[in-house]
């Protein structure tokens, strides 16, 4: 069964409006994740600081085999029928995780099962979530407009929830921080059984034998042969298997290396984010200063500068290198944030309403399996080298996106020809 929109002027912005708010407050509680899990498997179940980078691997790991056929399959699904399915299972797994906490019964294997049966969740509910705003809006501004609020949530969650958690984590325990992620899911159900938008179907069609394999071969062959979506996805994924490394890392080296405590370390994390919004708000100007092409080689080379300055403050510890590791931070967010919604844009205006889906999937493959996998390289990384060469590899690592992106249709309009 395949689906088509009809937007409903009127109604559209309202309708943003609900998904904007429930995603907010959704990924805001997603950020006390960022702090509660790898502390709740080193302080309540003894774990490693090895075993809790695994935990970012188990979250990221389902887009290696889910990734590709979840695109195919949420083409032909409602779109927010799918999110509402996913924030279920999201209700489901991390309710779980609250109890099992809160009796005792939890132990590593079940917490690393259940993030992973959340991570197959959020494979779903990406694929739809990123392809459901056209369907909003078609115009390139409207739509840009909507990219660019979106991403400035998850920045601002990125950037202001860290901060919150540690003095939250410190009075409801991290028990009580994975039960407030949970009624997080439980918001962002209302919010998208309040929109009014509906999906319209069309006739259906036979699901014939390889059909699955047919609708992923297509979404690969138009995202990879396409001269200008494909650098940006190649670029991406170097830029994020070594940028997981340093987020995978970086909780347990504040408390470490650094020395900080809860509030400390959500105080980094939290500043690390500070620079997102900015660049989600310099992103509109930035296209058009230098077009999108050289627009999203500068948010690049912007966001590598500032990683590359992390370890390299990082490594004379004290105050000096937590507020150096802060400013490199943030000016590595201005670069991503700018960078992120540009991209979007770009995927959403090069490519046809009824390949979305899987386009999106192959940037979600992608991208967030090179989350899975960095995370896994940070786990050996911290094993063989410790913290701190975890993050230098990580930081090093990033430059080399740079010259994935510049080929191709990018380095052909970024030289104007």
């Amino acid at each position: 069964m395949t689906t088509v929109t009809t937007p409903r002027v009127p109604t559209a912005r309202r309708d943003f409006a609900l998904l904007w708010a429930g995603q907010s407050l959704s990924l805001f509680g997603d950020q006390f994740m960022t702090l509660a899990l790898p502390l709740l498997a080193v302080t309540l179940l003894g774990a490693s600081a090895a075993q809790a980078a695994l935990l970012p691997f188990a979250l990221f790991l389902p887009f290696l085999p889910l990734g590709l056929p979840a695109g195919a399959i949420v083409d032909r699904l409602p779109r927010r029928t799918t999110m509402l399915v996913c924030d279920g299972v999201q209700i489901i797994a991390f309710g779980s995780i609250f109890v099992l906490a809160a009796t005792g019964a939890l132990t590593f294997p079940l917490l690393f099962c259940l993030v992973l049966l959340s991570g197959s969740a959020v494979v779903f509910f990406q694929v739809a979530y990123t392809s459901y705003l056209p369907s909003l809006f078609h115009d390139e501004r409207e739509l840009h407009r909507g990219n660019t609020r979106l991403a400035l949530s998850e920045s601002t969650a990125k950037a202001v929830g860290p901060i919150v958690a540690g003095p939250v984590i410190a009075m409801i325990g991290l028990a009580g921080a994975v039960a407030a992620n949970t009624v997080s899911f439980l918001v962002s159900v209302l919010s998208l059984t309040s929109i009014r938008h509906k999906e319209e179907r069309t006739a259906a069609v036979e699901r014939e034998r390889g059909w699955l394999r047919r609708d992923i071969a297509a979404g690969l062959r138009f995202a990879i042969g396409h001269p200008l979506l494909e650098p940006v996805l190649t670029c991406g994924t170097v830029y994020v298997l070594f940028l997981s490394m340093i987020e995978t890392s970086l909780v347990l080296y504040g408390r470490d290396v650094l020395g900080l405590s809860t509030l400390g370390i959500g105080v980094v994390v939290g500043a690390a984010a500070a620079g997102f919004p900015i660049g989600n708000i310099l992103s509109a100007r930035l296209i058009r200063r230098f077009g999108t092409a050289r627009g999203l080689v500068v948010a690049a080379s912007v966001s590598v500068s500032g990683i590359v300055l992390m370890p390299l403050f990082g490594s004379y510890g004290g105050l000096l290198g937590t507020l150096g590791l802060v400013a490199g931070s943030i000016l590595h967010g201005v670069g991503d944030g700018a960078f992120g919604p540009t991209s979007a844009t770009q995927r959403h205006t090069e490519t046809p309403a009824e390949l979305l889906g899987r386009v999106a999937s192959v940037q979600r493959f992608l991208i967030w399996g090179a989350i899975a996998l960095g995370s896994l390289l940070a786990s050996a990384a911290i094993e063989l080298t410790g913290l701190r060469g975890a993050v230098w590899i990580g930081g090093l690592g990033t430059v080399l996106c740079l010259p994935a992106l510049f080929r191709r249709g990018i380095r052909a309009a970024t030289l104007g020809r």
